[in-house]
């Protein structure tokens, strides 16, 4: 097991506050001061996208402007 895998089996998931109601939620996690996480709240055992701070900052804004 990588750490990264790790981190995720051990990452405290909280639903997105702007995540609506029925199948459109997604869950973000924190994994250090370097790395958010981001999964499909559907499907908790699949994948998730791993991303910096900056990059994670650049998906809600693009997410915002959609």
């Amino acid at each position: 097991m990588t750490n990264l895998q790790r981190d995720l089996t051990g990452a405290a998931w909280r639903k997105s506050s702007h995540s609506g109601s029925g199948d459109q939620c997604v869950e973000v996690a924190p994994l250090s001061r370097d790395l958010r996480a981001v999964r499909d709240s559907k499907d908790p055992g699949g994948p998730a996208l791993v991303l910096t701070p900056a990059a994670f900052e650049a998906l809600l804004t693009t997410a915002r402007e959609a």
